[in-house]
């Protein structure tokens, strides 16, 4: 029998989970003690929503969803809930949040990645202007910022299965 190197779907997934995981605490890290608050892009059951709660005691973490369909455990408040589609409540955000947010988290989750890549140069301009300076962005995804730079990832997150961003200026 040969053994083979095949990378399945479930080592990408395993891959794709650690290192949203390091990259997340990284960036938590980086962002402790900032006034500004978070931002959940995407809510799905809300595993990466309720990691990021359960790590971050001083800032607000707010989700931007379509629909809550989150397990019960993993549901934000009411009041930290931005119902609707994000090309409407992204841009409505830079008013109610004018100092932008210290860490924006965004995991477009499908399993399509022509069609990721498309959402993520469509989003990619909602985001940047709501990072505050010095702010990190972790995505699942690849995006396209004009004045975030790509930040080198932790130790135990696989390159390409996660990206950070840094707003400078």
């Amino acid at each position: 029998m040969s053994e083979q190197n095949t990378t399945t779907r479930l080592d990408l997934f395993i891959d794709r989970m650690v290192s949203q995981r390091a990259c997340l605490d990284a960036a938590i890290t980086q962002t402790a003690g900032r006034s500004e608050p978070v931002f959940e892009l995407g809510l799905g059951n809300g595993r990466t929503f309720h990691h990021m709660r359960e790590r971050i005691r001083d800032r607000d973490v707010y989700v931007f969803e379509r629909a809550v369909a989150s397990h019960p455990d993993s549901t934000p408040a009411e009041h930290l809930t931005i119902l609707g589609d994000v090309r409407e409540t992204l841009p409505a955000a830079r008013t109610r949040f004018p100092a932008g947010a210290s860490l924006i988290h965004a995991d477009l989750g499908g399993h399509n990645r022509e069609k990721n890549d498309t959402f993520a140069r469509m989003i990619s301009p909602l985001i940047e202007p709501l990072l505050a300076i010095d702010g990190l962005m972790v995505s699942s995804d690849r995006m396209y910022f004009d004045t975030l730079a790509e930040q080198p990832l932790p130790e135990g997150a696989v390159p390409g299965r996660c990206f950070i961003y840094r707003r400078t200026a």
